[in-house]
């Protein structure tokens, strides 16, 4: 986030409020449950050549710099916790960007301030004074979060022992302008002047500012830079540094990375970049013009005074097109007229669909404008809560508990009547009564348990919301099934406080005694839960929808779908209505969600020939995967390198992954470079060369592999494992999509790897890879990244950690960075191709080492 965080409000969110609704997880085991006698880096999902601290949280990489032969890491961390908090710098140092030494922790939160992120410096000239000539000193420049009030300033720390011991300046903060959200330093030395240079965001205001110093402690401004490009979330983390266009020492362009959160091109994180010059003052992005979309037939505007043949269900959207915003909600932009359509009527407690009439799909592209929350469709979900039938063994709408018993002061002595003081408002429930264990808010803790009964039906389904923290866990929120007084299922929220159907199925368990015992022994954030309406059933009960979305629904099937992203301001979308040619279709506007942004806005239907592109998709990005955040350099690098690493992360579900006792993952770190690709100046990323090292003498190989609308599975002996180093090249035939699966394996766990050749673009689908229930923004949608081929032939790169991919395409301008969560016994490799036929020229696979062992 701020490196650190997220903004510090989002922060709080992501403690006390993630306002999505999940699918919840019910099963046997917690998936984080680690044997308590399991050596250290060999857990389950633990990254074998990414760093990753022994134990704790760990987010934003910090003071990159180069000394005295070591690469150093700091990053944020929580000493005392594998959650986010007490934030203070952690250390780790490498000889070659590959192998990491775990070092005691460097930068420490105290009483009066949390250490956010920001960069360190050797003061090669003592100009601070903090050392000697002949023992120049090291300098972090970190923000300090300063607990009474929550300002941020900027605030200077020194080492003059290779960074091993730290003292924090005494004449802290050096640059206070009164802030809350001015967070980040990047500071380097700028020859030109004899001067050194910070980087530091204005988060709220999606700005960058620059400050010259003389010593790392009297700062004046130079200028400001921005808003402009993708500016949905609080700019965070900026970086600025110079590169050679194509290796050309005498053509120089600066690159300026500003990641930001949430409205990254995936979803939630995300880090952009731009390319321009800086003069010592100021610097100026390249121009890259206005953006004009695809002109073609409106299908609907909303201009008139009601939806004419679109119909309503509920009263979300009113009974008619809204002028802008309605009341009670901030200002709305970015529609095209005076009219559009607006779900937040009654605010974002209501709920309802909008859809058009049928038609027959006739062009190539549906674009529309959208904006609103970000509660993506979810495939196999309902509209409407219709409860299974079955045996309700609890509705808790008597207003007492009857014969349950509770313990701890959590439940208090009846049910809650819904949403409770202090508390974000409940939703999903059924009739007037539920669990709700927020009483006297997330600090109360306590036991619900139900009398004994036979499990005579195959499943148990319940309502579950709240905290997610699973059975099994240090401090669980969760709904425990009872056999012989043992765990046997359990379910968990998903850190929302909507409630949705969580089902066991329990046809092994026939004919025996159970209870059923509801959980909060969690008194930090989300340390409560929401129940309701527990019932044996010979059915399952199906999920219900929480959605913000427009969808394309076409032989009653949801095919195409698109979300806002918790933004008032409305931007371009786009269908591909290639497939559906001559199908009959209707368009549906739904907004199903009752939580924070629980509504949709949607504009301009426009039937075209070509699709519209969004401000995310203009935009320029390191990486578009779900999980590159915060990604800086290092200052110092021999050889002049530029080379950048990135938490492997994202603030939508860094909370919630299934990983301990550490959480929190670095990427590889990659060398960076400008190349000019199809007449434009691109910033490409490729792994660390040093990383070869890693690599089993054994390098397997295939070539000629050619797949017609088929999975082929590779051999064992030519592509398998958990971690591996592959290189592919692919020549284009006539399918329309083709690639490689890896990960695959147990119950159909596979992480698609390929290439859209309709629509030029690498994609990496993760819905299968795994565990990917713990969040509803995990699995949702493909990560895709352009990416025209070259001669006819496609170029992957791709790392596969145990818990994550990172795929490379082409020069290194498309790179996509997924975290998976996959069995451990999924370890094959498939190539694949589909509408047609592909062939895989060459593939070389090394099996990499750990950097643990």
């Amino acid at each position: 986030m701020s490196s650190a965080r997220v903004s510090r409000h989002a922060r709080m969110r992501l403690m006390a409020a993630m306002v999505t609704v999940c699918a919840l997880s019910a099963t046997p085991l917690a998936p984080a449950a680690v044997a308590a006698d399991t050596p250290p880096y060999t857990e389950p999902h633990r990254p074998q050549f990414h760093f990753t601290p022994e134990k704790n949280w760990m987010n934003d990489p910090n003071g990159l710099v180069y000394h005295q032969g070591e690469y150093h890491l700091f990053y944020q961390y929580n000493p005392n916790g594998n959650s986010w908090g007490d934030m203070s710098w952690g250390h780790a140092v490498s000889k070659d960007l590959v192998h990491w030494e775990e070092l005691p922790l460097a930068l420490s939160h105290d009483d009066e301030e949390m250490v956010f992120s920001g960069s360190a410096v050797v003061d090669v000239n003592n100009t601070t004074g903090f050392g000697t000539k002949n023992n120049p000193p090291m300098v972090a420049i970190y923000t300090s979060a300063y607990k009474d009030g929550g300002k941020q300033a900027q605030s200077l720390a020194y080492s003059t022992d290779r960074g091993r011991t730290w003292t924090k300046y005494q004449g802290n903060p050096v640059i206070d302008i009164g802030s809350r959200n001015f967070r980040d330093p990047k500071v380097q030395w700028y020859a030109p002047t004899q001067s050194w240079l910070m980087t530091v965001s204005l988060s709220e205001e999606h700005k960058v500012q620059f400050y010259s110093s003389k010593n790392l402690k009297d700062w004046s401004l130079l200028s400001e830079f921005g808003p402009t490009g993708a500016a949905g979330g609080v700019w965070e983390c900026p970086d600025l540094f110079p590169l050679a266009v194509d290796g050309d020492p005498g053509n120089i362009k600066w690159v300026l990375v500003v990641n930001l959160n949430p409205g990254g091109v995936a979803g939630g994180s995300g880090s952009q970049y731009f390319i321009g010059d800086f003069d010592g003052k100021k610097f100026t992005a390249e121009d890259k013009g206005t953006y004009t979309p695809p002109t073609g037939t409106v299908v609907q505007d909303f201009e008139g005074t009601d939806f004419g043949t679109w119909t309503t269900t509920g009263s979300a959207f009113g009974r008619a097109p809204a002028a802008g915003a309605v009341n009670g909600q901030q200002p709305v932009t970015g529609f095209d007229g005076t009219g559009l359509a607006n779900s937040f009527h009654g605010g974002d407690g209501t709920t309802g669909t909008l859809t058009s009439p049928s038609f027959t799909v006739d062009s190539p592209y549906l674009n529309f404008k959208i904006g609103g929350g970000r509660h993506p469709h979810k495939d196999g979900t309902v509209l409407e809560q219709t409860p299974p039938e079955g045996t309700v063994l609890a509705d808790f709408e008597g207003g007492t508990y009857g014969d349950w018993t509770a313990t701890g002061n959590a439940f208090g002595t009846a049910p809650a009547a819904g949403t409770l003081p202090g508390q974000q408002q409940v939703s999903g429930f059924l009739g007037g009564g539920l669990v709700n264990t927020f009483l006297n808010g997330d600090s109360t803790t306590g036991t619900l348990t139900s009398p004994e009964f036979t499990l005579d039906k195959k499943y148990v389904n319940l309502l579950v919301g709240g905290g997610h923290h699973p059975a099994g866990s240090a401090n669980p929120t969760a709904v425990e099934l009872l056999v012989d007084g043992q765990v046997v299922r359990s379910a968990t929220g998903k850190d929302a406080e909507a409630l949705d159907w969580a089902t066991w199925d329990v046809g092994d368990l026939a004919g025996k005694k159970a209870r059923i015992r509801i959980v909060d022994d969690n008194t930090g954030g989300w340390g409560h839960l929401n129940v309701d309406h527990i019932v044996l059933s010979d059915t399952t009960a199906p999920r219900v929808s929480a959605e913000t979305s427009v969808n394309l629904i076409v032989d009653g099937k949801v095919v195409r779908t698109a979300t806002g992203t918790d933004s008032e301001t409305l931007d371009w979308a786009s269908f591909d209505l290639r497939p559906y040619a001559g199908k009959q279709a209707r368009i549906q506007v739904v907004d199903m969600n009752t939580g924070g942004w629980g509504h949709i806005l949607a504009d301009r239907f426009t039937a075209a020939d070509e699709p519209a592109k969004s401000v995310l998709q203009r935009a320029d990005w390191t990486d578009h995967g779900q999980d590159y955040y915060a990604a800086v350099s290092w200052e110092h690098a021999p050889g002049g390198k530029r080379y950048m690493i990135g938490w492997m992360d994202n603030w939508d579900y860094a909370g919630a992954v299934p990983t301990t006792p550490w959480r929190g993952v670095q990427s590889v770190p990659r060398e960076m470079a400008l190349r000019t690709i199809d007449g434009r100046i691109r910033l490409t990323s490729k792994p660390v060369g040093t990383l070869e090292s890693l690599r089993d003498r054994r390098l397997v190989a295939a070539s000629g592999v050619t797949v017609k609308n088929t999975s082929r599975r590779l051999p064992s002996r030519t592509a398998a494992g958990r971690a591996l180093d592959i290189e592919a090249t692919f020549s284009l035939k006539d399918a329309d999509r083709f690639g490689l699966k890896v990960r695959t394996g147990a119950n159909g766990e596979e992480t698609v790897i390929g290439y859209d050749a309709t629509t030029q673009e690498l994609y990496v689908d993760r819905s299968r890879s795994g565990a990917v229930d713990f969040h509803n923004l995990f699995s949702t949608g493909l990560r895709t990244a352009p990416l025209k081929p070259e001669n006819g032939k496609v170029k992957l790169r791709i790392l596969v950690d145990w818990s994550s991919v990172e795929v490379f395409g082409g020069s290194g301008e498309a790179v996509i960075t997924d975290q998976i969560f996959p069995d451990p016994s999924s370890t094959g490799m498939e190539v694949f191709a589909e509408g047609g036929t592909a062939t895989l020229d060459q593939l070389r696979t090394w099996q990499l080492g750990s950097i643990w062992r």
